[in-house]
């Protein structure tokens, strides 16, 4: 080897080569496909680089990540911005990602997808959560720009349809860097100190752009966390937020969210005069009830002298009833005596001594002889013919 020929170490040619790559590739925009992408503790973001032919290690530092609005997964073709630097330790080209858009898609609407994926995954827009809006708002907290269409809007739907409601305006930024923060800390402002029954959220139309502070997260945690019923009212009627689908309920307008307001109080009162005509008609309808069965009461109602006729003629056709009763029962009775006295009859003594027999008593006693042995001789006795009686005196007894 000539002595001429300089010789250098693997960390030194590393070295140049890294001069002379990042010198000449200090900002370049590369379009790849994301690979084997990862997102360590540290917070930087790994991942490759790749196309048909080749692939190229990229990384993308915390300071720099913490901007984008979505995460970035593998699959996704992106745009990137950076500087091409060499990794001393191992001699490998990566590309340091400065910024990273989608391709095709779009940041934003990506950023939109992802966040509302996961916070649908941790349940803050299940419909068992959401409150309903009191009937009878007292006051109402009002989370806007203090200028423009919209709060001048709410104030005059309220004023001309919710007579006595008291508002209360938090002034914040709708749009632009910071709104987001002053969104969330007004709505939690609100909950804690203005004395509010219910919050109306938002602003007037505008592109994605505009609209993007109701997009971010702080925003949808304020409002899920509220414990006030919140209306979201943010664009037109096709725009929907995150902070349309966090909230209790979503209005199409501002000046709809008002009158979702005070519609509860309309449909309270329209109830309460339809209860009123319903009461009406029912005491109506009791009291003709009530004076019909009067009426009829009225016609029952006798004087007193004739009650005295009524209770006289009824008495009088009770005693009849009765005599006729006690007749009919002394001329079954006289009836049955009739036969019980022929039967009577028939058995009586008189009638035996009528067919020529005779009863002998003695006469001492009068006990009825009814065998000789009862008398000895010279027994004075008395016979009983059936007709007429004699005495005689016994001469002898026969056995």
């Amino acid at each position: 080897m000539p002595d001429a020929v300089t010789v250098l170490t693997v960390s030194r040619l590393n070295e140049l080569l890294k001069g002379v790559v990042e010198e000449n590739f200090w900002e370049v925009w590369v379009e790849g496909e994301i690979s084997n992408f990862s997102a360590p503790s540290s917070g930087h973001y790994y991942f490759a680089l790749k196309d048909e032919k080749a692939s190229l290690r990229a990384v993308m530092f915390r300071p720099y990540n913490r901007l984008l609005p979505f995460v970035p997964q593998d699959g996704f073709k992106v745009l990137c911005r950076g500087r091409v630097s060499l990794y001393p330790q191992r001699g490998e080209l990566q590309l340091v990602v400065e910024a990273l858009e989608i391709s095709g898609v779009g940041n934003l609407h990506l950023a939109f997808r992802q966040l509302r994926e996961r916070l649908a995954a941790e349940g803050l827009f299940v419909p068992e959560r959401k409150r309903p809006l009191p009937a009878l708002p007292r006051t109402v907290g009002v989370v806007t720009s203090p200028t423009g269409a919209v709060v001048r809007d709410i104030l005059k739907v309220l004023a001309r349809r919710g007579a006595g409601i008291r508002i209360l305006l938090a002034p914040v930024k709708v749009q632009g860097e910071g709104a987001a923060a002053e969104i969330a800390a007004a709505i939690g402002d609100l909950n804690r100190h203005g004395g509010a029954d219910v919050l109306i959220v938002g602003r007037g139309g505008g592109s994605l752009e505009d609209l993007w502070a109701f997009n971010e997260e702080v925003v949808a945690r304020a409002i899920f966390a509220s414990r006030l019923p919140v209306i979201a009212a943010v664009g037109h009627e096709t725009d929907v937020t995150i902070a349309d689908l966090v909230a209790d309920l979503r209005a199409p307008t501002p000046s709809a969210a008002a009158e979702l307001v005070v519609k509860s109080r309309l449909e309270l009162e329209s109830h309460l005069d339809h209860l009123a005509i319903r009461l009406s008609g029912r005491v109506n309808a009791l009291l003709g009830l009530l004076r019909e069965r009067l009426s009829h009461l009225e016609k029952r109602l006798l004087a007193p002298g004739e009650k005295v006729a009524l209770w006289r003629r009824r008495v009088r056709e009770a005693a009849l009833r009765l005599e006729s009763a006690l007749r009919r029962a002394l001329e079954l009775r006289s009836g049955r005596l009739s036969v019980l006295a022929g039967r009577l009859d028939a058995l009586s003594p008189l009638k035996t001594l009528a067919r020529g027999f005779a009863v002998v008593a003695r006469e001492r006693d009068g006990m009825l002889v009814r065998r000789s042995g009862q008398i000895a001789a010279g027994e004075r006795l008395l016979i009983r013919f059936g007709e007429g009686s004699a005495k005689a005196v016994t001469e002898e007894i026969i056995e």
